[in-house]
């Protein structure tokens, strides 16, 4: 929950827009400024304080405890100009809320954390635990000193300026140790815990018996990524409470799969119980990967028989891979996930002229691998390796990547190895509809005119369809100076459907600033005016031209009425 205070009306204002805007994430706290800092700081995550810098360090100071548990303050001035991190910019969130707030508010973020102001990742804000000296190994990241990456097991990070030797270190692992004094250790999600449990097993059994495992083997319980256990159990009181205490998914299996999965300890009893040989082991076995800790059962102090059971696997590593959509080209399309994936991105795959233009979006030491038009599977290839050699990868394309661009031949590639992310962005057709009217205002359909993936005889079987349907069509990649007939060819299947008058958009680098359109009609448009950064879109029998915007009504009684009309 955010925390809203404010002291004056101007500030008032602002905290009402804040609030009507995330009702769900926000309190306001009236009454005394004093008074309410004060319980907005013991009942909310973060704050957003409408004061003055001054006023708002005055009023924290005496409630600070420390950067692990104090919540995230912004402070926005009384004008509305600025949004400060001022506590908890990485820890508590307030620099992502600062920009939150700012966008909101059309303010300007101040975010003046060391590793932020010079674009790298701080080493707590990579989703994985950390323990040790953060403050020193992220000062000498700064200062340019070298800093040795000790990693046990492959798992996909961010750019981050990291050797094989040096007086600092990063440590990745999973196993029970301490850091040493210039040291982080990062916990990477690396262990699935299979549980069993008998009807009514008590919450403390379960965890005592993980917890024991995890001692005895040298694991760290911060590593833990799930709990796993058949579906017959996904109800239990006591694995639902563990995992919750844990702070991890129960993740559940059929009886079926689980007595397909290989085991070292199999049984009669969970047979009879539940209908698999094995629970624990083959939950844990489940998705692949090394069993650290056989199958053991609980001990009762009271001597009764053990109500749990578990087993530890390591599970591969995994890379990462997000399929990102950069939209038409205007950056303000460009969406907050698809900068934030860019950012995440260790490794970035793409077309030359597309790394062009996010190259300054991305962080410092992104490896770049670009190449130019008609590499499409290669890149695909590529990124898929790179992923399932342990990286965060990011293979970009226009538009969306999942229409006519990259998605269709990453997914073709990769298999269920790798994570796999999409990260949509707005299509060429959407962007060029928005230039237009609404033409998409009912059904449509977007067809490519290339010939080089897809067979002629299909295309034309495709275009035909959509003119005997009355769909709206967007044609992609409608003409380039060796496919010029294709477009003409297209057109006159339709005409043999629609009327002459029937309105044609043609947008051309839809939301760049060399952005063109025109809207003509199907017998009027000159196949000359299109080319590849072209997008066509002809309605059907209802689209309308309204003060030159082409206009698709979303029902037909429109076309009723026109038509009466015209009698």
């Amino acid at each position: 929950m955010i925390g809203l205070i404010s002291a004056t009306a101007a500030g008032a204002a602002a905290r009402d827009r804040l609030a009507a805007a995330w009702p769900d994430r926000t309190r306001v706290y009236d009454g005394p400024v004093k008074d309410a800092v004060r319980s907005a700081f013991a009942e909310c995550e973060q704050l957003v304080c409408f004061l003055a810098t001054g006023a708002v360090v005055r009023l924290i100071a005496p409630l600070l405890g420390g950067k692990a548990t104090d919540p995230g303050v912004v402070c926005v001035d009384e004008g509305g100009r600025f949004a400060v991190s001022l506590v908890g910019g990485h820890g508590g969130g307030a620099n992502e809320l600062a920009r939150e707030v700012g966008e909101l508010l059309a303010a300007q973020p101040v975010v003046t954390t060391a590793t932020d102001s010079v674009g790298l990742p701080g080493l707590d804000t990579l989703g994985l635990p950390v323990e040790g000296s953060v403050a020193a190994v992220s000062r000498a990241l700064l200062d340019g000193e070298p800093v040795a990456l000790h990693a046990e097991s492959a798992w996909p990070l961010p750019p981050l300026p990291l050797a094989e030797e040096g007086a600092f270190a990063v440590r990745l692992t999973d196993r029970a140790v301490e850091p040493a004094g210039n040291e982080v250790l990062l916990r990477p999600p690396s262990l699935v815990v299979g549980v069993g449990a008998s009807k009514g097993a008590p919450v403390d059994e379960v965890l005592g018996l993980v917890e024991a495992a995890l001692r005895d083997a040298g694991l760290s319980p911060r590593s833990i990524a799930e709990l796993a256990t058949v579906d017959a159990k996904s109800g239990e009181p006591g694995l639902v409470e563990a995992a919750a205490r844990l702070g991890v998914p129960l993740v559940t299996y059929s009886a079926e799969e689980l007595a397909g999965v290989q085991v070292p300890n199999p049984s009669d009893a969970p047979l009879a119980a539940v209908g698999t040989p094995s629970v624990a082991e083959a939950a844990a076995l489940a998705r692949g990967g090394e069993l650290l800790v056989p199958k053991r059962k609980s001990q009762r102090e009271d001597g009764r028989a053990a109500m749990a059971t578990c087993a530890v696997v390591r599970r591969p590593a995994r890379g990462r891979l997000a399929v990102v959509g950069l939209g038409p080209g205007a950056r303000d399309l460009l969406t907050p996930r698809a900068r934030a994936e860019l950012r995440r991105a260790a490794v970035l795959v793409g077309l030359d002229q597309y790394v062009d233009q996010i190259r300054d979006l991305l962080r410092p030491g992104t490896r770049i691998l670009e190449s130019g038009l008609g590499a499409e599977e290669e890149r695909a290839r590529t990124a898929v390796a790179e992923a399932r050699a342990g990286q965060a990868v990011a293979l970009i394309g226009s538009g969306d990547a999942g229409v006519y661009a990259m998605a269709s031949p990453a997914l073709a590639e990769a298999s269920d190895d790798i994570d796999v992310i999409g990260v949509p962005g707005v299509t060429a057709a959407l962007a060029a509809g928005a230039v237009l009217g609404a033409p998409l205002g009912h059904d449509h359909v977007s067809i490519s005119l290339s010939d080089l993936h897809t067979p002629w005889e299909v295309i034309e079987r495709r275009v035909r369809a959509a003119a005997e349907a009355d769909i709206v069509v967007t044609f992609y990649n409608p003409r380039s100076r060796g496919r010029d007939w294709q477009l003409p060819k297209a057109l006159a299947i339709l005409a043999g459907h629609r009327e002459p008058t029937t309105p044609v958009g043609v947008v051309r680098n839809a939301s760049r600033p060399d952005e063109s359109s025109r809207l003509t009609t199907l017998a009027a448009l000159d196949p000359a005016w299109v080319d590849m950064m072209t997008v066509v879109t002809v309605g059907n029998t209802a689209t309308r031209n309204v003060a030159g915007r082409m206009v698709t009504p979303r029902g037909y009684r429109w076309q009723q009425s026109t038509r009466e009309e015209d009698r």
